[in-house]
């Protein structure tokens, strides 16, 4: 649906375009180890790994010794070295005399750091503390941060400038996300005040979508730009900085070193992301959902648009308000989504029009922005991918072969666990089979108003225990019961699993859930939510690209990372 307020940031990008160069962001390690020693092992690391240069936080340092320490640090590194040296009343560890803290990075400078990390509360302090010492090759970046939200518009040019007028080299500014669409105002922000001239007594002002400049003040030279949303709501701001034209981004060696919320491992931006190759004219796809950072689908479509030259990326979204999101990520920039739990059926009333299965479903999986006139179209793969699973596998069990003229499941006594937006398209699927169809879910009345739509029969989950009126069903779970991290939840009982002779799995981390590994237990055949993970994303990524999807290298992709 077209906003006014939409983030508009780029024209005329072309799908697919070869040759991409490689972008100029650079990426940025921080070290927050306790000791000298595990930090230098930790540069070789990073410079091994791929990194641009670290950031070396000296506040989280134990028994930090300046002299002796920074010489340790800076002497023979193998990569340029941001020193930080973070208060506590700016996020950091530090808590002792202002004076001392400055010393400190001034002697940084003189002893050859590239970088120097300064906070803007006492920016103009630091500048005439140092009174034109600072050296030639260093930069001064000038930050803010804001640990509760993501300010307006208005308000983060305003920063930019203050920022710029004490005179930094580079401008840093990391907000916290509370919604995804926050990160839109820092990609604005970057996109139309990284390559102005802006004037020091007034600000970047938004017109519509674009900053307004006013006044005849001096002119103080472009900087570059860091602009940063913190918390896993704003882990794209750090995923897609290149395209907008952030200066650099920060990335871990391993999870559980992040200096700030949201930081993703230097190997992910790398091999997931193909960060290197992201640029103004790359398309953005990704998986809308809540939760969405299990999920495997980057790691299965990045790898597939590389190996067919797709200029595009992958990314998570983890959605609160799927309306508010497709307004304010308008632009054809945003040109698909995958769509998961929660939101699959919230997304058909969001969709300028809807593919006929998907609206006789009642939930949409797959949202396409069509490049001719903006609009959204909504597709459902889980329909297609989900029953022919179903059917292989049992046909394989039965030796009949893949190409039984009837489907398997005629006749067939078929049960779904959930009657959410997959539950949905498993019934629809089913019954256009000629299965009979029978839905359980936890609260009665949301079966019933599934059972009424396809002419099946309701239950509660609590009564599924009892349900066997014959042997030889099939069952299939569409709820999230049995996920990572919940792994050892069911939705139902090993001694009931004795009624079906197949049983379907949606959740496909883990590979084997509790439920498959007891129905297979009860002589069961089962069938992994991979199938339909693998065969759903076969189908969005045909309408993404328009171009046949590389199944091979997609059941590879998938094995080799669940």
């Amino acid at each position: 649906m077209a906003s006014s307020s939409s983030l508009s940031l780029a024209s005329d990008l072309q799908l697919g375009v070869g040759g991409m160069a490689s972008n100029p962001t650079l990426l940025c390690v921080p070290l927050v180890s306790k000791s000298v020693e595990q930090m230098v092992v930790e540069m070789r690391q990073a410079k091994a790994n791929g990194a641009d240069l670290v950031e070396i936080r000296l506040d989280h340092l134990a028994n930090f010794q300046p002299r002796t320490d920074l010489e340790i640090l800076l002497k023979d590194r193998p990569l340029p070295a941001l020193m930080t040296y973070r208060p506590k009343w700016e996020g950091g560890q530090y808590e002792g005399d202002e004076n001392k803290r400055f010393d400190t990075l001034l002697l940084a400078m003189e002893l050859g750091a590239e970088y120097i990390d300064v906070e803007l509360k006492v920016a103009h302090e630091f500048m005439s503390f140092i009174s034109g010492k600072k050296p030639e090759n260093c930069k001064l970046i000038v930050s803010t941060h804001n640990y509760q939200s993501t300010p307006s518009l208005e308000e983060l040019g305003d920063l930019v400038v203050r920022i710029q007028a004490v005179g930094a080299d580079i401008v840093k500014i990391a907000m916290m996300g509370t919604d995804i669409t926050d990160v839109a105002r820092m990609f604005q922000t970057l996109v139309h005040c990284q390559d102005m001239q802006v004037h020091a007594t007034t600000s970047c002002r938004p017109s519509t979508d674009v900053f307004r400049l006013e006044g005849d003040a001096p002119v103080i030279n472009k900087v570059p730009i860091i602009g940063l949303v913190m918390s896993e709501r704003g882990v794209i701001s750090r995923l897609l900085c290149p395209k907008f034209g952030g200066y650099l981004t920060f990335c871990t060696l391993d999870a559980g070193k992040e200096s700030a919320p949201g930081q993703p491992t230097l190997k992910d931006l790398m091999n997931v992301y193909n960060i290197r190759q992201i640029g103004p004219d790359t398309k953005v796809f990704g998986i809308i959902g809540k939760p969405v950072g299990h999920s495997k689908s980057p790691i299965l479509h990045n790898e597939a648009f590389r190996s067919v030259g797709v200029n595009a990326v992958y990314v998570p979204f983890l959605v609160d308000d799927l309306e508010n999101f497709l307004n304010v990520y308008s632009s054809p920039d945003f040109a698909g989504f995958s769509c998961t739990i929660p939101h699959k059926e919230t997304a058909v009333k969001c969709c300028d029009e809807v593919d006929p299965i998907a609206k006789a479903i009642g939930a949409v999986n797959t949202i396409i922005r069509r490049p001719s006139d903006g609009k959204l179209i909504g597709y459902n793969t889980d329909y297609i991918g989900a029953i022919s699973a179903i059917e292989d596998g049992i046909r394989g069990s039965n030796n009949s072969g893949p190409h039984a003229v009837s489907s398997p499941l005629a006749g067939r006594l078929f049960v779904v666990i959930g009657a959410g937006g997959a539950g949905k398209a498993l019934a629809y699927g089913a019954k256009e089979k000629g299965a009979r169809v029978v839905i359980a879910n936890r609260t009665y009345e949301r079966a019933r108003e599934l059972a009424n739509i396809i002419g099946g029969e309701a239950l509660t989950l609590a009564e599924l225990d009892s349900f066997h009126p014959e042997n030889g069903m099939i069952l299939a779970n569409t709820t999230a019961m049995g996920m990572h991290p919940k792994v050892d939840e069911t939705p139902i009982s090993q001694h009931a699993l004795s009624s079906y002779a197949v049983v379907f799995d949606a959740v496909y981390t883990p590979k084997v859930t509790r439920l498959l590994g007891e129905a297979e237990s009860a002589g069961a055949t089962v069938v992994s939510g991979l199938e339909m993970f693998i065969r759903q994303a076969m189908g969005q990524f045909e309408l993404f690209t328009g171009l046949p999807a590389p199944e091979k290298l997609m059941r590879e992709i998938v094995l080799r990372n669940v």
